[in-house]
């Protein structure tokens, strides 16, 4: 059984492609997956990729502009 690690802000800013700002908002908006440990913001992948594949992040951002 593989456990799928948990990853940081900064690998999934680039794995999203998207900078470090844009991502702590849409943290902030609570629009995007994501888990505090502690101080800091953890991600699974997979969360990542099925909110993008839902329209999440094109979501995220047109929330932003409302």
């Amino acid at each position: 059984m593989d456990v799928e690690r948990w990853l940081s802000s900064k690998e999934i800013a680039q794995h999203l492609g998207v900078n470090k700002d844009t991502l702590q908002r849409w943290i902030n908006n609570k629009s995007i997956p994501c888990h505090r440990v502690g101080r800091l913001w953890k991600f699974r992948i997979s969360e990542i990729d099925n909110w993008v594949q839902s329209g999440g992040a094109a979501n995220a951002d047109k929330n932003e502009e409302e």
